[in-house]
């Protein structure tokens, strides 16, 4: 299969939207993964949604309304990779410093670059890497 970056769809961005347990304890991880709000919206006084920006970024979060059930599992078989030019080691030991835990330290991928991993409240998977 050969591979071309000259396909029908030309994409620019893409905005992930994750549906998660409780909106705020997601939003206040992704606050101490380095994320700011660039939005909120409530109804009647209830906050029903944010969305979040890193750099060039945007992640959208919304509260699960439990329709689907309240033991359905999140983030299962999907990963995001969050590419920066910035210094792994130093941002895993700021995430350390505002209260995350990592599933995993810094390391240097196979492909180049280092990588940690970190899952959001929900169950989301997060690898926020760069390249050598």
């Amino acid at each position: 299969m050969a591979t071309t970056t000259e396909t029908p769809l030309q994409v620019k961005q893409l905005m992930p939207s994750f549906t998660v347990d409780d909106l705020q304890k997601s939003i206040t991880f992704f606050e101490r993964l380095g994320f700011g709000i660039d939005e909120r919206w409530e109804d009647n006084g209830v906050l029903l949604g944010a969305m979040l920006r890193a750099g060039d970024v945007t992640i959208g979060l919304n509260q699960d309304d439990w329709k689907k059930g309240r033991e359905r599992q999140k983030g299962v078989g999907i990963r995001f990779y969050l590419n920066t030019s910035q210094d792994i080691d130093q941002l895993a030991a700021s995430a350390k410093k505002a209260g995350l835990s990592l599933d995993s330290d810094p390391h240097d991928m196979e492909w180049g670059g280092r990588a940690f991993d970190v899952t959001d409240p929900s169950g989301f998977k997060l690898t926020i890497a760069s390249r050598m």
